[in-house]
């Protein structure tokens, strides 16, 4: 697996100090996700120096956690942009076997998010199974800005890479509402067996069964035949 982390507060921190740059945060928003330099370069033109340099820098501070060492050194020494390379690091060095990726530029979901933003990714999908991030400000509209994290998981994408599981052995009984054949479901449930009674036009539709006796009428009575 592989994860991928970024920091909203990076980018915050820099240009808190920089009015024109606070006014013109979706565009930067937008340039830096592109890595667009060159419209970098332009945006910036007027900002006060430390705060161009910094921005300048993002695009290239991607790569594994030594990134977050690089930054120490590329970035202004501002409390908002160290308490954010400690959390990455902190989360980075939580990760276990991932292969951790740092993107200081990459900051899908910033107006939304108010710190660690997080995607994972698998082998066999070219798109993040898992999204998600830090975002304490959410419940402010209702009253309680508590601190929260949440992520979104493409189910779908998951079970159809996940392995198959294994089969189990099953009984199939035909639909109906038979005295006779309710009673003979019922005694090879309570025997443990798992029977199967499918529905009309539905009868190949238990994938994750292997149904490999039938519960079949027979001279007026139900019985169990094997199949194949």
């Amino acid at each position: 697996m592989r994860l991928d982390l970024c920091h909203v507060g990076v980018l915050r921190a820099i240009i808190a100090n920089d009015e024109k740059a606070a006014k013109q945060a979706a565009q930067l928003f937008g340039l830096l996700e592109a890595k667009d330099i060159p419209g970098l370069h332009i945006l910036t033109n007027d900002y006060l120096p430390a705060t161009r340099d910094a921005l300048l820098a993002l695009p290239g501070l991607y790569g594994d956690i030594e990134v977050i060492a690089r930054a120490r050194k590329a970035l202004p020494a501002l409390p908002g942009i160290a308490q954010a390379l400690d959390e990455l690091q902190a989360l980075a060095q939580l990760a276990g076997e991932a292969n951790v990726t740092i993107d200081l530029a990459d900051l899908r979901g910033y107006h939304y998010h108010s710190g660690v933003m997080f995607a994972a990714y698998v082998p066999g999908l070219p798109n993040a199974v898992v999204r998600g991030g830090r975002y304490d400000h959410v419940g402010e509209a209702f009253g309680r800005a508590r601190p929260a994290t949440g992520f979104s998981m493409d189910l779908r994408e998951l079970a159809r890479l996940m392995p198959g599981a294994e089969r189990k052995p099953a009984i199939r009984a035909p639909w109906g509402t038979e005295a006779g054949l309710r009673e003979k479901i019922a005694e090879l449930r309570r025997a443990g067996e798992i029977v199967i009674q499918s529905l009309p036009g539905h009868e190949n539709d238990q994938d994750e069964f292997d149904c490999d006796r039938a519960v079949e009428l027979s001279n007026g009575n139900w019985i169990i035949k094997n199949l194949g």
